[in-house]
């Protein structure tokens, strides 16, 4: 399954300083910093860690559905389709909001 390779270079370009590594995973590329998944592409679709509590307040924004790959919803990651992914503004909004909960969590060791 293949992804956007604009919006993974938009991604790239909000993480720009933040230690991350790629990694393709889920059908698309995912973006783990310190260890832990926070942004990724699948196909046409921005997927971001909001965490359990900021789930509920980004569902209720535009252009943003569940993460859901088997049928039932994860809680804590959502899918953000491309009206509100299609600019560098808007991804950047996105990917500060996923290194703000990723923040919170303790560092993984290698």
């Amino acid at each position: 399954m293949a992804y956007d390779e604009k919006l993974a270079t938009r991604v790239r370009i909000a993480l720009a300083g933040e230690p991350s590594v790629e990694k393709k995973m889920m059908g698309g590329l995912c973006v783990m910093v310190r260890g832990h998944m926070c942004v990724g592409v699948t196909n046409e679709k921005l997927m971001v860690r909001t965490g359990a509590e900021g789930h509920s307040k980004a569902l209720a924004m535009k252009h943003v559905k569940p993460m859901d790959f088997t049928g039932k919803p994860l809680k804590g990651f959502v899918f953000v389709l491309p009206p509100g992914c299609g600019t560098q503004r808007s991804v950047d909004a996105w990917v500060k909001r996923a290194l703000t909960f990723t923040a919170t969590l303790p560092a993984k060791s290698k």
